[in-house]
């Protein structure tokens, strides 16, 4: 990426998933998503293609690309089906990156080249029933016993979690405390690794929900489950820590993916704006509409220069916290505000599911929810302003 302009490798990049989502993705987005089934045959393309393994080291079976390499792909994808983009986000930056950033070199030999090559899946396990947003109410805890972790407790909104090719959850648990200075306890939170055919780990039913219906989130149940010691990802306590730093990054990639989905709304809207004629000229004609749909394209635009910006100070070592919320933000806004204009611009047609534009109206409101809701984004920037 020179300034906001895109180098001829990350053009052809972006050009290929687009293509591959308007020929592969699309067609078969409608039927996943009224069956709420897992497009097991897209994710195996999107294998072939390397795309789980783009900001992965050749070394690793990865693509030896980068961070902003995945956040083209998932703009792209998120135009046509989010729920196929989420799989591929949750695969790499929250399933095998925390791998990649935080594992001993025996970890990464184990599981990066699988998770690279796209074989297999992890999730990402820290969302409890009652640690959202305050991720530090972790309640699930470990224990060393004969040199195993026992680990107990639950976690909730868990995606990649139960497909038949989920392999691996990294999960958070308490392992300890330490008694602060005015004498409260502050739980030290490690990150353990945790192979998905271990007893007593357990996927329970998945979630019936109002978008991502082709996306696998399912609640999990740890009830004495047993690890070795050496499955301890990073060092022991800092697992919350290295965990705020893999979101941080995730968030670029979610805002991507948002950027994507405000883009496909205008996409969808501009094209359904020429070809619907009422009162006898093209629907577009009208000011109600045209500006309607300029506006949607202003926050796409705006999204987009958001997450380029997060992206590009993150790829050169600077500090990018602030930005990366912004960018999530303001995508995840734009997204759910297309959303609801497009619907608008398609009138009844925009109330019918096998509709791009409807299935975005459903998909995107969880764009202001998850890895990060937009009010724990403001209150990021609010720390950065010094408020």
């Amino acid at each position: 990426m020179t300034g906001f302009e895109l180098t001829e490798e990350y053009q052809d990049l972006s050009d290929t998933v687009r293509d591959f989502a308007d020929n592969v993705v699309a067609p078969v987005s409608a039927k996943h998503d009224e069956e709420h089934s897992f497009p097991y045959e897209v994710v195996k393309q999107m294998a072939e293609m390397g795309l789980f393994g783009l900001p992965f080291p050749e070394e690793y079976g990865g693509m030896g690309g980068d961070y902003f390499a995945l956040a083209l792909a998932l703009e792209q994808l998120g135009r046509v089906d989010q729920s196929v983009a989420i799989t591929l986000e949750a695969g790499v930056s929250l399933g095998a990156m925390p791998v990649y950033r935080f594992g001993t070199d025996a970890q990464k030999q184990e599981w990066l080249p699988v998770l690279a090559s796209g074989q297999a899946l992890a999730g990402f396990g820290l969302t409890e029933p009652e640690a959202g947003s305050d991720a530090g109410g972790t309640k699930t805890h470990a224990r060393r016993e004969d040199g195993q972790w026992v680990i107990n407790g639950n976690k909730e909104f868990i995606t990649n979690s139960g497909t038949d090719i989920t392999r691996l959850v990294t999960v958070t648990a308490v392992t300890g405390q330490t008694e602060r200075e005015d004498g409260s306890i502050k739980k030290e939170i490690s990150t353990i690794l945790v192979p998905t055919d271990t007893p007593g780990f357990k996927a329970e039913k998945p979630y019936n929900k109002v978008g991502w219906n082709a996306s696998d989130t399912h609640p999990l149940t740890l009830k004495d489950v047993r690890v070795p010691e050496e499955n301890l990802l990073g060092s022991e306590g800092r697992g919350y820590a290295n965990f705020l730093s893999i979101l941080d990054e995730g968030r670029i990639a979610i805002a991507a993916l948002a950027t994507g989905a405000a883009q496909g709304c205008v996409d969808q809207s501009v094209k359904y704006a020429r070809e619907r004629r009422a009162f006898g000229h093209e629907i577009g004609k009208y000011q109600a509409i045209s500006f309607k749909i300029a506006r949607m394209a202003a926050r796409a635009h705006t999204a987009r220069l958001a997450y380029y910006d997060a992206a590009a100070r993150m790829l050169a070592g600077k500090p990018f916290k602030t930005q990366a919320a912004i960018a999530k933000m303001v995508a995840g806004e734009a997204a759910m505000d297309n959303a609801r204009d497009a619907t608008q611009v398609f009138g009844g047609y925009g109330f019918i599911n096998e509709f791009t534009v409807a299935r975005h109206y459903r998909d995107s409101k969880i764009l202001e929810v998850g890895e990060g809701t937009t009010e724990v984004q403001l209150m990021l920037i609010a720390r950065e302003l010094g408020l």
